[in-house]
């Protein structure tokens, strides 16, 4: 006897409704919190005691975040393909199937309360940077990497009204933005907080919504972006130093500053009397009317490359604590947060969300990011068992791997078989690990060609297709 919508009366009424219930949340992503424990509190898929998540439905709290995350890690997923994946697995656990449409699942997406999606990432960043262990390069103090981006939308009206496309596009023609700030830690590469903006929201106004986010002792690593007088002079006060190349804008004369090596000096910079766009006034009031920053100048030299010279501020003054070649060393290593950010757009494909309206693509990017998040636990969990290079496990082998053991450890009968496969895992990541390529040329080009098909710059109903397009030497690209 079975009672799905009263799960309190299994063991009561049903000898193995507990043993059921247990292998089929097995049979989820819920059998890897076995092994990452701590990684997601279980506050925090429990249902309700009233509202939306209060009754037990085919789709509860928990076994809804695990489809959606699930349908994070694999690249293309529609909701129909969740659907009869949990079709299988109730079929596998002895429970009565699950209603064959989406509509169901949908709906337990959208009851998906956002605020614990957001605590859920949190904790899952936490438990990353916890199994990777004491690796601060400065004086034992985390680094902490901000960086921006943006993702495409689907073309709706509710879409548009919240985040407008580019003014250059034209109606209809082209698709909503999402303007990201993000916050990376160094040391996991896991994402630590994150906010949203639309396209017209200034790089700067959304990363002062992350300096809550900033721990007292922390160390700001970020771009020309953030060597400006603004992050140099407000996070400070609050125990946060900065780490940063020097804004364009701003010229260095070391002539007129206090020597501490060669091409390395101390400044006095002076608060602008106009006050920034990007501030209130209370806000530009706060700044202090002047700071003393570290100017310093060094070439990076890489072989087959042109050499470049690159200027660095930042806020860490003394030059016995914080030597000049440990900080551009440190600076060095904001590429491998490029690389993370790659990741997750073009490895996991964040760089198009397709929820259809503004509070779904919310969510939709914070399952993105809890699936990221978990795949780096993965990845500091396989170097912490065998002393291995996080930096050098593949992202992507650690997804692929990852999809292919879960499965088979959900149909494992045993948890001895469960706990080989889990350590086969870590082996092979730790097998299959990223060489290090010095030197190597990546550039940022396309080599497979686009198809000859006409750009659609009139909407649909407007738009007239040319016949036999290829004959037309204004439909041809540019290097066909």
């Amino acid at each position: 006897m079975t009672t799905p919508l009263f799960p309190a009366f299994c063991c009561k009424l049903a000898a193995l409704g507990r043993r059921r219930l247990r292998s089929f949340r097995q049979a989820t992503l819920a059998q890897l919190g076995q092994h990452l424990r701590g990684v997601i509190p279980d506050p925090l898929l429990v249902c309700e005691d009233e509202g939306p998540n209060s009754r037990q439905r085919d789709y509860p709290l928990r076994l809804c975040l695990e489809c959606f995350v699930w349908q994070m890690l694999n690249p293309g997923t529609s909701c129909r393909e969740v659907v009869r994946q949990v079709q299988t697995l109730c079929r596998l656990a002895g429970r009565k199937p699950v209603d064959e449409g989406t509509s169901a699942y949908v709906q337990a997406r959208h009851r998906l309360p956002e605020d614990r999606m957001r605590q859920i990432c949190l904790a899952t960043s936490q438990a990353a940077e916890q199994r990777v262990g004491p690796c601060a390069p400065l004086q034992g103090r985390p680094v902490k990497v901000a960086d921006s981006g943006t993702i495409q939308l689907p073309d709706t009206e509710l879409n548009q009204s919240e985040y407008p496309q580019p003014a250059a596009q034209k109606p209809g023609c082209g698709f909503p933005v999402m303007k990201l700030a993000l916050l990376f830690s160094l040391a996991s590469g896991a994402i630590l907080d994150v906010v949203r903006g639309n396209l017209h929201a200034h790089d700067l106004r959304l990363f002062r919504l992350l300096w809550d986010s900033l721990r007292r002792g922390d160390i700001l690593l970020g771009d020309r972006a953030y060597g400006e007088y603004a992050t140099l002079g407000g996070l400070p006060p609050r125990g946060v130093d900065v780490v940063a190349r020097l804004h364009s804008g701003r010229k260095v004369d070391f002539r007129k500053a206090k020597s501490l090596g060669r091409n390395d000096g101390l400044f006095v910079w002076h608060r602008s009397q106009k006050k920034s766009k990007l501030f209130t006034d209370a806000q530009w009031a706060q700044l202090p009317s002047q700071i003393t920053v570290r100017v310093l100048r060094f070439t990076a030299t890489v072989r087959g490359f042109r050499s470049q010279s690159i200027t660095l501020v930042t806020t860490l003054l003394d030059p016995v604590l914080y030597p000049a070649q440990e900080l551009i060393a440190l600076y060095a290593r904001r590429w491998r947060m490029e690389l993370c950010l790659r990741d997750l757009k073009t490895t996991m494909g964040l760089e198009e969300l397709r929820c259809q309206s503004p509070e779904m693509a919310r969510k939709e990017l914070w399952a993105y990011l809890i699936a990221h998040n978990l795949a780096r636990c993965v990845m500091a969990q396989a170097a912490l068992t065998h002393e291995a290079d996080l930096e050098q496990i593949s992202f992507k082998g650690t997804l692929d791997a990852l999809r292919q053991y879960s499965a088979a450890i959900a149909r494992a009968p045993n948890d001895k078989l469960r706990r080989q496969l889990w350590d086969d895992l870590l082996l092979n990541l730790n097998r299959d690990q990223v060489p290090k390529r010095p030197g190597r040329s990546e550039p940022r080009a396309v080599k497979r060609r686009p198809k000859t098909y006409p750009f659609l710059n009139q909407p649909r109903h407007q738009f007239k297709e040319v016949p036999h397009r290829n004959k037309y030497r204004k439909n041809r690209t540019r290097n066909s």
